[in-house]
């Protein structure tokens, strides 16, 4: 993968950082002052951007930067001015929530019976044409080639049951020990089928800043061991509102044409989430919290940003398509 396109100051001068091999006092400046300057953190393509660009140091990283930056120590202080302008905006977002008596699984289900945001999978099925396919995926993309990773690396700050539980979700995500099966490749198949390239982080200079606002806040959560709880309840979320989605998802793939082997990413959604739901709600979150139970109240805070976030970006792309224009940085997606 290579380092994407700056889209401000900011990540023009980071860019040039990590490849010229050090990093400058002004750039650490600029990182000071974008956080502190920044008015929607969440939809600025220059803090999603470098955010994202420092945390993929701890996924795959990009060809022209060196590994040894992974643990830099200034770049991680870099990091830090952003992370916390970030997680300001999702407090912000969806405020300070506090766990009650009740089993934590019904207070998630709570959570979600209560999320108003705009429905993209029921536009997407009824009236999504190739070109908005084109673009969601584009987004998405950003997300599901990592698929399972960012909810990864929480699994070695868990212990006893929800340990065991979330090894067993994330299993099924990296297909069971099959690669052909690992939803990230059945994603990258469903690219391909309608055209685009499906190479991982190949179309990151297409996908806007909502995108990466998704996928910052999972490895925000799953990077830190502070968060750990934010991490179980996000993926409580994500497993909780997948099943029907993604049933209306592979319907409006069928509407335009396409048959099983380009609809199984979503036809495997709702078989796995549906079981996945309950283990993620109960077995994950709910053995969690009995053993920590100060941490409920971040299970539902990582929850609801899940939900939150989701719902900036299903925002982004309607209303792009309201106005008839598109929901990507300028550009038509990328064909394969």
């Amino acid at each position: 993968m290579h380092l994407p396109e700056p889209r401000g100051p900011f990540t023009r001068a980071l860019r040039a950082d990590l490849t010229a091999g050090a990093l400058s006092p002004a750039t650490v400046d600029l990182a000071r002052r974008t956080a502190a300057t920044c008015t929607d953190p969440l939809g600025d393509e220059d803090l999603q951007l470098a955010l994202a660009v420092c945390y993929e140091l701890h996924y795959r990283g990009f060809a022209e930067v060196d590994d040894a930056w992974e643990w830099d120590p200034e770049l991680i202080g870099l990091r830090a001015h952003l992370e916390r302008r970030h997680t300001e905006a999702l407090r912000a977002l969806v405020g300070d929530l506090e766990g009650t008596d009740e089993p934590v699984d019904r207070q998630l289900s709570a959570l979600v019976a209560a999320d108003d945001g705009p429905s993209l999978s029921s536009f997407m099925a009824r009236r999504g044409d190739l070109e908005q396919w084109r673009e969601y995926l584009t987004l998405r993309s950003v997300y599901h080639l990592k698929e399972a990773d960012p909810h990864t690396f929480a699994v070695p700050r868990l212990s006893g049951r929800a340990k065991a539980a979330m090894v067993e979700i994330q299993a099924d995500e990296y297909g069971g020990g099959a690669p052909g099966r690992m939803h990230s490749e059945l994603f990258a198949g469903l690219m391909r089928d309608l055209g685009l390239d499906a190479a991982y982080g190949a179309l990151w200079d297409a996908a806007p800043a909502a995108a990466f606002a998704s996928v910052n806040t999972m490895s925000l959560f799953g990077l830190h061991r502070r968060w750990r709880g934010a991490a179980l309840g996000h993926l409580a979320a994500v497993e909780m509102t997948s099943s029907e989605p993604s049933r209306r998802y592979s319907a409006g793939l069928r509407r335009l044409g396409f048959d099983e082997s380009t609809t199984v990413f979503y036809d495997e959604h709702v078989e796995a989430d549906a079981v996945h739901e309950q283990i993620a709600a109960v077995d994950v979150c709910g053995s969690l919290v009995a053993e920590e139970p100060d941490l409920a109240g971040d299970v539902l805070f990582g929850a609801a940003c899940a939900l939150a976030v989701d719902g900036l970006a299903a925002t982004h792309l309607l209303g792009a398509w309201e106005a008839g224009r598109s929901g990507l940085r300028g550009q038509r997606p990328l064909a394969a």
